[in-house]
């Protein structure tokens, strides 16, 4: 017995030198693959790891005086005095509410434009609209903003053709139940031909033996796209859901900072601008780094809940 267990100790033991003999032999072959692979790395490090040091502040009275490690332990104060204040229920309405509209409206446009480009007929017009709708990706928030606040303006194009019309003036950026839809559909015009690439290339796997049998067996246009292009994108629209549902909570505070003001405070006030007023403008670096690990604990909560419920009812998710 105890030879058969030395037996398997020894054969074990090989292996692991065989197998570390030949990761060994790898790396030196392709040295310079593992070299542009450190970049990332380094990064990974550097920006997410690194930071999660700080982390414990949420759980602590910091100030600059005593430190990270001397700033004494409050345990969960902060996130108490978060979901105990009256902004809370306000603040995760329209984080939530902001976030579900631009997830699922957002989803719709990029399926739609990469199914029209893939049927295009004449290539160079699929072309030209592609990289007519994939350019304002690379157009900074700032300068976005700055367009809808020229065209929104109550003296600009739109409410100029109001006027025209013998309506009056609206103040498109001042209104509260205008912002969320501002807000989505200019995210929409930025990102949809970005994220349409992502389609296309899906799109470009399927078969074309496919859609000729569909063709010969009599099938238009709408029933190629039903039962062929929609199954075969499907699990690439399913994995991109998920992934949107991981960020819920998470959105980016830039943009809406640029478009908020204290007319439309009532609707564009999410966590993420809360955060910063608190955090950056009030110096309660403890409170508000509780509140974005909060986010950040509902955000993989949703992320395993919504993985689940794909895993279980298709045969598509991340893990």
């Amino acid at each position: 017995m105890v030879e058969a267990m030395m037996q398997t100790s020894a054969r074990k033991t090989g292996d692991f030198n065989l197998a570390m003999r030949r990761t060994t032999k790898g790396i030196k072959r392709h040295w310079q693959l593992y070299l542009v692979l450190l970049i990332p790395i380094a990064y990974l490090i550097l920006f997410k790891y690194v930071p999660l040091w700080g982390a414990q502040i949420a759980f602590k009275d910091y100030t600059f005086a005593k430190g990270i490690s001397g700033s004494p332990w409050v345990g969960v104060k902060h996130f108490t005095r978060f979901i105990q204040s009256p902004q809370f229920s306000r603040l995760l309405l329209n984080t939530l509410g902001l976030s579900l509209y631009n997830t699922f409206l957002g989803a719709i446009p990029p399926i739609i434009l990469a199914i029209a480009l893939n049927y295009a007929r004449w290539k160079m017009w699929g072309k030209t609209v592609q990289m007519a709708t994939y350019l304002p990706y690379f157009i900074s928030t700032v300068l976005v903003v700055g367009i809808l606040t020229q065209i929104l303006s109550l003296n600009g194009p739109i409410n100029a053709l109001i006027k025209s019309a013998g309506g009056e003036a609206f103040h498109f950026m001042g209104s509260p139940k205008a912002f969320k839809t501002i807000y989505v559909l200019s995210d929409i015009w930025k990102s949809a031909g970005y994220n349409a690439v992502v389609y296309l290339a899906a799109l470009s796997a399927v078969s074309p033996e496919l859609h000729e049998a569909a063709i010969v067996d009599g099938a238009n246009i709408w029933q190629r796209i039903r039962h062929i292009d929609i199954p075969h994108i499907l699990p690439t629209m399913i994995i991109l859901l998920i992934l949107a549902c991981g960020r819920i909570m998470n959105m980016g505070a830039d943009k809406i900072l640029l478009m908020q003001n204290q007319m439309n405070m009532q609707t564009s006030d999410i966590i993420a601008t809360y955060v910063y007023r608190i955090g950056i403008e009030g110096m309660q670096y403890s409170y508000s780094t509780a509140i974005g690990l909060f986010q950040s604990i509902v955000s993989f909560i949703m992320l395993f809940l919504v993985n689940s419920v794909a895993r279980r009812v298709g045969e598509t998710s991340l893990w």
